[in-house]
């Protein structure tokens, strides 16, 4: 596949690369990845690592420090057919933490950490043919309204066509619900989305199928372990596929533990084999799930098989890095069902 690549009439630049999640799917779409760009340092080390990305150059830098015109050496030599460019700007303002604040006081789209102005920046520098913008769906909020808005002003102005879609990464195979809000934007028209799985096929959907490869003692990790620790005894009580209510009144627990819906819904829970996981996070706390069906922390193999990464990629960094890098990405399959979309409307 990576030896095909080198034909392909179709190139793409990232930013806001992370550790390669969407790009992965970007170059399993059929696109090129010619240039990837974070601010990260590990995570451009962990992109580095990977032959999969040979082709491509790897900036460590601040978008706010670059221009269109750094990429007009590259895109001589490259000399695309077509040309795309992906990413997924940094979400902090749009995130569900945010919610309480008033509309009169939220300004997402001024946030210093909203890098969503600087993306749309450069693709009017360097006007692709289309490009992706990925985003949690939490910027969909109400509250979120003014910076939908401008998203969609501004890609209009540009002179783009683009959809606007809401995708559960569940409903297109991928072992996990995780929703995440996507624009595809392109010169010419564009409309519809990938196509999803059929209801009954996304009810087979098992992250047993996934993960249970790895469940191996000479796969295990330091840091899977909760023997001896605060919770350890309450999380081995809690049925696959439940929370910490399940050792409360409310499901009948004898001298119930906890009081039902005072604490996070990912407090304690548990994966269930013959389901699809709950949305991975970047930055989990020590008691925040999904925790493994026989009482452990996921392994990082088993964290970056259920984002859909390649079995033998290459992460750099401590295991909370790791964890940090895998919980932000795109997962691979969900950047090349989209990737492929557009490519078929530029």
């Amino acid at each position: 596949m990576i030896e095909k690549l080198a034909e392909s009439k179709v190139q793409a630049i990232s930013f806001f690369s992370g550790c390669g999640g969407l790009d992965i799917g970007t170059q399993m779409a059929g696109a090129r990845i010619i240039s990837t760009l974070d601010f990260e340092p590990a995570t451009v080390e962990t992109v580095k690592a990977n032959e999969f990305f040979k082709f491509a150059e790897h900036n460590c830098a601040d978008i706010r420090n670059v221009s269109g015109k750094d990429y007009s050496a590259l895109l001589r030599s490259s000399n695309p057919d077509k040309l795309i460019i992906v990413g997924g700007p940094p979400c902090q303002p749009f995130s569900k933490a945010g919610y309480w604040i008033t509309n009169e006081k939220r300004k997402a789209v001024d946030d210093e950490r909203n890098m969503v102005g600087e993306y749309l920046r450069i693709i009017e520098e360097i006007r692709p043919d289309g490009f992706l913008l990925e985003n949690v769906e939490s910027i969909l909020h109400p509250t979120n309204k003014a910076a939908v808005d401008y998203i969609e002003e501004k890609i209009t102005r540009m002179g783009y066509h683009f959809v606007r879609i809401l995708a559960n990464a569940l409903e297109y195979g991928i072992p996990q619900k995780r929703k995440r809000v996507l624009f595809l934007a392109s010169k010419k028209p564009i409309s519809g989305q990938p196509t999803k799985l059929a209801p009954e096929e996304v009810e087979k959907v098992s992250v047993l199928d996934w993960i249970g490869r790895f469940d191996k003692p000479e796969l295990s990790e330091n840091e899977e372990s909760t023997e001896g620790k605060t919770y350890d005894y309450e999380l081995s009580e809690i049925p696959p596929g439940h929370n910490y209510i399940a050792l409360s009144a409310r499901d009948n627990y004898p001298n119930p533990k906890f009081v039902a819906n005072k604490r996070f819904w990912n407090f304690l829970l548990k994966l269930h084999p013959l389901q699809p996981s709950w949305t991975i996070a970047a930055q989990p706390g020590p008691w925040v799930g999904p925790f493994h069906w026989n009482n452990r922390r996921l392994r990082a193999q088993e964290v970056a098989a259920i984002q859909t990464f390649p079995m033998d990629y290459k992460f750099v960094g401590s295991r909370r890095i790791i964890q940090k890098q895998i919980g932000n990405a795109v997962p691979s399959l969900l950047g090349e069902k989209f990737v492929e979309h557009l490519i078929k409307f530029i």
